[in-house]
């Protein structure tokens, strides 16, 4: 009875130690941030375009999946103009049209969910002949993300990967250095509580994943809602580590009974299962949107199997091996257990510093950005702990740790300590969007069209020019009447100069489309403020001049 309450106060410890780790978790727990942006869209944003099109085309910096009727356009009297369902390809979504569209601004609205799990949501607005009063606010998709939802998903990651670390490492060391002499039942519950966090965890994201992406509150969760979940790539993957999980509780059960059922073929399942656990996590996060997916994928399951190890193997040490261990059985032990260690740390190295290269992607990125701030943290957290690591081999080497195991011990409850604050940060991280994915946006909006109308008594003239940067340049005009009718323009004049710079007027050659709409390409040398000005010629003695300016990057 004794050695059962001592059993008990260890994994109390060991379970507070976690819980402290998820208070960072809760502290560092943001809004979740979308980590795919739109790049362009046809017809562009802001843009007005002389007809009505008969599609939408969306596109996404990386590849996305449809939520059913979360995307609309409305039309400028609040109907809704589009028809027929969504089709994406990649990151490409298309959203066909009604024929025969009215003259005004059309409101589109997107909720999708980006190849990383997380939803993507915005508006965009692009209107037909003339701009004009956009539909109603009321009418547009809600993007905002429930609060309860947004902090109970990194509470979820962290608790499945405690649950990691509660079940791979202790599974290890029962199979293969655990004295045939000492009862399993104390490491027995440990393993028995990571299979339930896994699976609590599991479920806990599959539920939490409805509201996430549909924006609704925490129990507004309906059936449709969760089949639509489970037909998703992210659900069939939660399935499958469910289903994984399951199967390992059964094969688990000799060897933690201690009966010596267990068979080198169920030890073998064991290893197999766990590999394909381990490969859930990184299939519904970041690596899967990582310009190199495939290294990403195996870097981070590998991350994943090294932490768990070498974590749960302290939790061995700590709460059971060291306790109740003879000098003679942590003699042989502690030299196996430190070469793991060693390896463990190697690969969780290797694989952390590769993975932060490919999302931080630039020098910039690492130290102006939350993503890269929570990665030295993470880095300086843990070099703690791999001094930390080192002063623990060094007892082992020396064996001091087999004649007095109460100072490793220390060493370890420290180790454990500082580790589960980094588990906090690693479940903050999948929560942030990684600086490629902030460059792509940035790289959105350098690139967007410049819009102007210029009007006078006699006309309007609206001018894009793509994509306003130093290089070739495309510019449409199209002219309009007071009263937004199509006017026909029977000769076209642009010139494009940048004072500042003593670059004198150049001359643009246009080429007229219709009656009222031309085109004409640019190389535009420098960067900054242009003066453009355009003539439009409706009769033998009739025309207009306007004059506008624009910043070219």
């Amino acid at each position: 009875m004794a050695v059962m309450t001592v059993d008990r106060r260890r994994g109390a410890t060991v379970l507070l130690g976690l819980l402290i780790g998820m208070i960072g978790v809760l502290l560092s727990a943001g809004p979740a941030s979308a980590h795919a942006v739109l790049a362009s869209s046809d017809p562009s944003n802001g843009t007005i375009v002389p007809d009505a099109p008969n599609k939408v085309t969306l596109t996404f910096s990386e590849s996305v999946q449809l939520i059913d009727d979360k995307i609309r356009v409305l039309a400028p009297d609040g109907s809704r103009a589009d028809q027929g369902d969504p089709t994406v390809d990649g990151g490409r979504v298309t959203v066909p049209l009604r024929s025969g569209g009215a003259r005004g601004t059309y409101l589109v609205t997107f909720r999708v969910i980006s190849a990383d799990s997380h939803p993507v949501s915005g508006t965009i607005s692009y209107s037909v002949g003339a701009a004009s009063t956009p539909p109603s606010a009321d009418e547009t998709e809600d993007v905002k993300v429930d609060p309860v939802v947004r902090a109970l998903i990194p509470v979820g990651k962290y608790l499945g990967y405690a649950g990691l670390v509660l079940l791979v490492g202790p599974v290890l060391v029962l199979a293969l250095l655990w004295p045939q002499r000492l009862s399993r039942q104390g490491p027995g519950r440990v393993v028995w509580t990571g299979i339930g966090l896994v699976a609590g965890s599991t479920l806990l994201g599959i539920w939490l994943q409805a509201p996430y992406t549909l924006g609704t509150g925490l129990f507004d969760v309906r059936v449709g809602d969760l089949r639509d979940v489970l037909g998703s790539t992210f659900g069939a993957v939660m399935l499958v580590r469910l289903a994984v999980v399951i199967a390992a509780a059964f094969l688990l059960r000799p060897l933690l009974v201690g009966t010596g059922g267990e068979s080198k073929l169920d030890l073998a399942l064991l290893g197999v299962l766990g590999v394909a656990a381990l490969a859930t996590w990184p299939l519904t996060g970041h690596p899967t949107a990582s310009p190199v997916p495939g290294v990403s994928v195996v870097l981070d399951a590998l991350h994943l199997a090294a932490m768990s190890v070498w974590l749960g193997g302290l939790v061995m040490l700590f709460a059971f091996l060291l306790p109740r261990a003879n000098g003679r059985e942590l003699g042989a032990i502690l030299p196996i257990w430190s070469r793991w260690a060693a390896t463990a740390v190697g690969a969780l190295i290797f694989a952390g510093v590769v993975q932060a290269l490919i999302e931080v992607s630039t020098l910039d990125g690492l130290f102006n950005s939350t993503y890269g701030r929570l990665i030295l943290v993470k880095v300086a957290l843990a070099a703690i702990v791999i001094g930390v690591a080192a002063y623990s081999r060094k007892l082992v080497k020396d064996r001091a740790a087999e004649e007095s195991p109460r100072g490793l011990r220390r060493v370890v409850l420290a180790e454990l300590a500082i580790t589960a604050v980094v588990l906090g940060v690693t479940a903050a991280l999948v929560q942030i969007a990684p600086p490629r994915t902030a460059e792509a946006a940035e790289t959105t909006e350098t690139s967007q069209t410049v819009t102007r109308t210029l009007t006078d008594k006699t006309m309007s003239l609206q001018v894009d020019i793509y994509p306003a940067t130093v290089g070739n340049n495309s510019m449409h005009l199209y002219a309009y009447t007071p009263d937004n009718k199509p006017l026909p323009v029977v000769e076209w004049k642009a010139t494009a100069a940048l004072p500042d710079k003593g670059i004198e007027p150049i001359e643009i050659p246009l080429l007229r489309i219709t009656d009222f709409h031309a085109i004409g390409d640019i190389a535009l040398p420098q960067a900054g403020e242009w003066t453009f000005k355009f003539t439009a010629r409706t009769t033998d003695i009739d025309q207009t001049t306007f004059t506008m300016t624009a910043k070219i990057s």
